[in-house]
This record gives structure tokens, C-alpha cells and sequence, in this order.
């Protein structure tokens, strides 16, 4: 029999203990994976050239507060913008108020919109069609996908915050590089229906010609209406989406003590079951030790029968946190936030290299203590 042979048989000699360990590791790893991941989608993902020159400006109190429109005007007039539109988000429901037919829906001025965001692919005539027809949306892909629309259909979005019902027709399908979930419309379509929505706007889309200049024109726009009524807060695209996060508390803190806690209770977990295996097997060591193998090697094996037992259970846990990931991504509730998010290489890597240090770490010591044993007392033992 090979080693590699007897490391694999030993490890799995009492199934049920193995077993129970390779799915507590698998739990733990899952959770481990679903939390990394989390953590590189919301703090490490890379923007694209066109997001890290974006800039979004709000009112500096609230989201729930409004602009005048005239805002847009003055902030072109700063040295660096290349073009500003806004953006109003305006809450209809589409069909009901199931979670299954939720999406974002946006107001925006039609003429400018792809020009400040030229990474949502659409084809020319599909944004001719749309700037001119008064009652036109611009829908995802996927949500086109998902609800069966093209070019040509009507929906009606009913209002919630803006008292109007809105019937519109789909002028084009946009595909952009992670899916947003959303559909945008003519804001002026609103104004036209709702007395204290004119001039107004809850947010403005700010192109910059440099990401160098981004800085810059932030502090410029909040400088310029630091004494108005309706003071501003201008920050990236990044941050502006970042803050959405940020109102559900530290989630940094939250994700990283999660992963601390996973990784400790699965150190626990494995260092208890291969100090029980072990100390049952002291005669077996002694055995070992007479038909010649080395303290050196009877560490080995021992070491190895962890490692190979975690790396099982990391394996199940990062494939079920990848499908659990998918699910949540492609689910109503998560995936307006989770959206295009899935597990990456290095999350991969990572967890894989975490469970082989959780086998290796919990098994090294009582492996030591093991081969340390003498084989006298190791064949007198009764355990």
C-alpha cells in the first residue's frame, strides 16, 4: 500500500466523524467564500476608463431632497466637465409590487444620457428612436430577457412617489458590462404631469475629460453652491454607490470579523476531531514506528489525513457558495445590489489555501505528540 493510499483510507476510517467534519468545514467555507466575495465586489472591483471619470451630484442633506434643474447649467461652466445630465429615480411598479417584477426605473434627459454613459452599449438608431418619442424607454438586456420585452412593446410603470402613471414604449435594449437592472425614460414626460416635479432633479450625472480632474471638479461643484439653499455633495460614481452600502452600517467590520469568526470555529472544529483521531490510534503509531517509519513520517501521514479532510470540505463549500452566489445574483431581492457579482479565481485560491492551513495548523500538534510516542508505551496503550 502507497502512502498516498493509506492517507485517503485513514481519513475517511470512521465515515460518520469525517463526514460530520468535511460538511462543518464545508459550511464554514461557504461562508468564508460568500463574504469574500461580497467584500471584492463592493471594495476591490477595478473601474472601468469611463466610471473613474464619472461624478455624481446630490443634494448634500439627502437623497429624498431635490435640485433645480438650473444646477446643470452652472456645473458645465466648470473647467474640466464635459457634459452633465440628470438622473431621477422615480419607484414604479411595474405589474404589482411582487419582488420578482421590482427593477430600478430613472428619469434622464434622452439627448445626453449615453454621452455620460457611452459603457452602456445600444445601437445608434435604437437612441435616435427613443430621443424622439416623448413616451420612450431604454431597457437592460436582462430585464428584456427576463420579461419577455422588444423593441416596440408598452409597460406602464405605476407611481408611488410621482402621482402619475407612466405608459412607455421601448425604443431601445441596452447591454451593458455587469447588468443594472434598470430602465430609463424622459424626465420632461414627469415634469409634464407633475406640478412639483418641473426643473427638478435628484441627481446629476457629471462626465469629466480626465480622471485626473474628477477631485478637482467635485470640490469646484460644492464650492459653488455651498451657500445656496440646496447645497451639494459631488463625489465619484464609486463612492456615490458605495454610500448605499455604507447605510447599512460597517459592513467592512461586519464581513471581516465574519471571516475571522469562520476561520477560528472551523480551526476548532478540526483540531477536536484529529486530536480524537489520533489519540485512538496511539497503539497504530506505535505499530507504525516498529515496522520501521520515522517520526518524521508518521507526522507526515497524520498531517496529510487533515489537510486532505479540510481541502475535501473547502471544495464542497466554495462549489456551494458559487451556486448560492448565482442564486442570489439572479434573484429579485438581491439582485438590484448583487447584480454581475460571482466568484472569482482568487476568492478561489484564497479559500482553498485557508481550508489546507485549517487541516494543516489543527492536526500538527497532536500529530507531533504522536510521533513522539514510544513504542512500548504506544502497544501498552488502551484506548
Amino acid at each position: 500500500m502507497t502512502l498516498t493510499r493509506f492517507v485517503t483510507k485513514s481519513a475517511f476510517r470512521n465515515k460518520r466523524r469525517s463526514v460530520l467534519t468535511v460538511l462543518s468545514i464545508a459550511f464554514s467555507l461557504l461562508l468564508l467564500t460568500l463574504m469574500m466575495t461580497i467584500w471584492h465586489a463592493f471594495y476591490m472591483r477595478e473601474n472601468s476608463e469611463q466610471e473613474s471619470q464619472r461624478l455624481v451630484t446630490r443634494h448634500r442633506v439627502s437623497l429624498t431632497f431635490m435640485l433645480p434643474m438650473y444646477y446643470r447649467q452652472k456645473i458645465k461652466t466648470i473647467p474640466g466637465v464635459v457634459d452633465v445630465v440628470p438622473v431621477q429615480w422615480f419607484g414604479g411598479l411595474y405589474i404589482d409590487d411582487k419582488p420578482e417584477h421590482f427593477f430600478a426605473n430613472f428619469g434622464t434627459d434622452p439627448d445626453n444620457f449615453f454621452k455620460i454613459y457611452p459603457d452602456l452599449k445600444i445601437p445608434p438608431e435604437q437612441v435616435s428612436a427613443w430621443q424622439h418619442d416623448r413616451q420612450g424607454v431604454v431597457v437592460d438586456v436582462g430585464l428584456a430577457k427576463k420579461f419577455g420585452w422588444k423593441l416596440g412593446d408598452r409597460i406602464v410603470l405605476k407611481g408611488t412617489i410621482f402621482p402619475v402613471n407612466l405608459e412607455l414604449n421601448i425604443r431601445g435594449i441596452f447591454e451593458p458590462k455587469t447588468p443594472t437592472q434598470s430602465v430609463y425614460f424622459n424626465w420632461k414626460y414627469v415634469e409634464e404631469a407633475v406640478a412639483f416635479a418641473k426643473d427638478q432633479a435628484g441627481t446629476f450625472g457629471i462626465m469629466a475629460d480626465s480622471p485626473e480632474h474628477v477631485s478637482g471638479i467635485a470640490a469646484a461643484v460644492d464650492d459653488m453652491f455651498h451657500n445656496s439653499p440646496q447645497p451639494t455633495k459631488t463625489e465619484t460614481e464609486r463612492a456615490f454607490q458605495l454610500g448605499f452600502i455604507a447605510m447599512l452600517g460597517n459592513v467592512k467590520a461586519f464581513i471581516l470579523s465574519i471571516c475571522a469568526a469562520v476561520v477560528f470555529a472551523t480551526l476548532l472544529v478540526s483540531a477536536n476531531t484529529m486530536a480524537m483521531s489520533i489519540r485512538e490510534r496511539t497503539r497504530e503509531v506505535a505499530v507504525l514506528k516498529t515496522l520501521g517509519y520515522t517520526r518524521g513520517t508518521v507526522l507526515g501521514l497524520f498531517v496529510s489525513e487533515a489537510v486532505v479532510v479540510a481541502l475535501i470540505g473547502g471544495v464542497l463549500g466554495i462549489v456551494a457558495a458559487t451556486g448560492l452566489i448565482f442564486a442570489m445574483a439572479h434573484s429579485p431581492q438581491g439582485g438590484l445590489f448583487l447584480a454581475g457579482v460571482k466568484v472569482n479565481a482568487p476568492t478561489v485560491l484564497l479559500a482553498i489555501v485557508v481550508a489546507g492551513l485549517v487541516g494543516f495548523i489543527s492536526a500538527m500538534v497532536p500529530s507531533y505528540h504522536a510521533a513522539k510516542v514510544d513504542i512500548v508505551e504506544g502497544l501498552r496503550y488502551i484506548g
